[in-house]
């Protein structure tokens, strides 16, 4: 999966900030949690309502784990009945949509830091 740069949300910026003035995790952390939340819950069915939110660059927004999220969205997106592999703009909607539906998700779970830490450990 490449991109440069992706924009997520109106909906999700707006809860990311709120979840930040909560917990005081960075946008960047919160999203890739968001990610994994989302991820566990299967296949994102709806794709992200727009692109109006905040920009990530790549780095920032997936780090190392870049390969690794890549092969996870693919492991949970793909159809194992032998349908072609998704494009890499695919992957990034794909990507956008379970960032959106993660935030959602973590924004009504977190509502602290202690919270946020017992995802991640849950996980």
């Amino acid at each position: 999966m490449r991109y440069n740069k992706l924009k997520i949300s109106i909906e999700a910026t707006s809860k990311l900030r709120s979840i930040r003035q909560r917990t005081g995790v960075t946008p960047n952390l919160l999203c890739r949690t968001a990610i994994m939340l989302s991820l566990e819950e299967g296949p994102a069915i709806a794709p992200a309502p727009d692109e109006g939110g905040q920009e990530f660059n790549a780095y920032t927004l997936t780090g190392e784990y870049t390969g690794l999220i890549a092969a996870l969205l693919r492991f949970v997106e793909e159809d194992e009945g032998g349908a072609s592999p998704l494009s890499n703009e695919d992957l990034v909607a794909r990507l956008r949509a379970h960032i959106h539906r993660g935030v959602g998700t973590l924004s009504v779970r977190a509502k602290s830091a202690a919270d946020l830490g017992r995802l991640v450990l849950a996980a």
